[in-house]
């Protein structure tokens, strides 16, 4: 089926890090602690939520003091739910493939195949140096990724592993156990987000989902049309790469509540964190020939919601909500991953006001063009 017939599907942050999703000093009754996040787990599960992406940091950085590691939060929010998928953030260059193919085969084994990852090339320098590690150039890193990813299916999909790369090598090597045979997947799920054409041309040749920054839904569209022109020149079968949008939503009773509340975050933005992180994150796309990265065009306000949440417009009442995003959804968008001011409640919210509108948007959508 194409997206048009499918119904959408959501993930949400897991606020694993500390400092909620977004960086002011507006109250948010969100907690990074494992006790609040089984809960919020479950909560998901049970409001229409289909994965769960555990953020990765390493270090503080932009209000995140605290981090848990994401690969083992994801693990154990999997363990605590029944379907929920959970998708662990994971960075080449401070992992070795070997070594997590392993773990995630593991995990996937002990969740009856709900593990997928979720490769980031990298944008805090400081993470990589303080650590240790060398920090590359930014088509560097993306090769590097792209040989990661290559890796990672080969390893967990052959008997004989073999690859030679510039920065990743294997050599006839029978990993065991493997992770699960599940129907429709050939391995664990791999994520990829990015912006830059480095990121698209990726996204295109070897990644099952590209993650988008919050943008307009004709933004949006023009990423994915990118990304699926370059998947259709390798070969790959129509629909191999799909798509995610990062929104934050803010639903509420009136319009005016819901704008109220996102002029509050902006207002009592902490503004030295923002600087320091906007100042950060833009070498990433300055580093690229064409200056394509992400956030080259975001605003302070932007990046109060550190992923241009704020772009994609979950602003409003719940039917607000729901139409905005069945624009996405005509556009090609499989996937709206979500954040929030108070995670656990309106997480409800959203499956006891906004979910039931979408899916009676996408019926009578269906209906309409057969």
């Amino acid at each position: 089926m194409t997206a048009a017939h499918e119904p959408i599907t959501f993930a949400y942050w897991v606020p694993n890090v500390s400092g909620g999703l977004v960086v002011s000093t507006i109250e948010q009754r969100t907690d990074w602690g494992y006790d609040y996040n089984v809960e919020l787990a479950r909560l998901a599960e049970a409001n229409g939520f289909d994965y769960a992406l555990s953020q990765v940091r390493y270090m503080a950085s932009y209000g995140a003091a605290y981090q848990h590691e994401s690969t083992s939060f994801s693990l154990a929010l999997a363990l605590a739910t029944e379907r929920l998928k959970v998708i662990a953030a994971v960075h080449p260059g401070l992992w070795q493939p070997g070594v997590l193919a392993k773990l995630v085969a593991s995990a996937d084994q002990m969740t009856g195949g709900r593990m997928a990852v979720n490769v980031v090339s990298g944008w805090f320098k400081d993470e990589f140096t303080q650590l240790g590690e060398p920090w590359l150039e930014h088509g560097e890193r993306y090769r590097r990724s792209e040989e990661f990813i290559r890796y990672l299916r080969e390893i967990w999909t052959s008997d004989h592993a073999e690859l030679s790369g510039d920065f990743y090598r294997l050599h006839d090597f029978d990993l065991k156990p493997k992770p699960v045979d599940v129907p429709g997947r050939a391995h664990p799920e791999i994520f990829m987000g990015g912006n830059s054409t480095d990121a698209r041309g990726m996204g295109g040749r070897v990644t099952d989902w590209y993650f988008c920054n919050g943008n307009t839904p004709e933004g949006i569209a023009e990423q994915i049309q990118d990304v699926t022109d370059v998947a259709q020149v390798h070969g790959r079968p129509a629909g191999a790469v799909k798509f995610g949008v990062n929104g934050f939503m803010v639903a509420r009773d009136t319009e005016a509540e819901a704008h109220a509340v996102l002029d509050e975050i902006i207002a009592k933005a902490d503004v030295e964190a923002v600087e320091g992180f906007g100042s950060a994150v833009r070498q990433a796309g300055q580093s690229t020939g064409d200056k394509l990265g992400m956030w080259q065009d975001s605003e302070f306000k932007d990046l109060v919601q550190y992923n241009d949440g704020f772009r994609t417009g979950l602003i409003g009442t719940p039917e607000q909500v729901a139409r905005r995003i069945l624009e996405y959804k005509k556009r090609g968008v499989h996937m709206m991953l979500l954040g929030f001011l108070h995670f656990q409640e309106e997480v409800v919210h959203f499956g006891r006001e906004v979910l039931p509108i979408v899916r009676e948007l996408e019926a009578a959508e269906l209906s309409r063009v057969g």
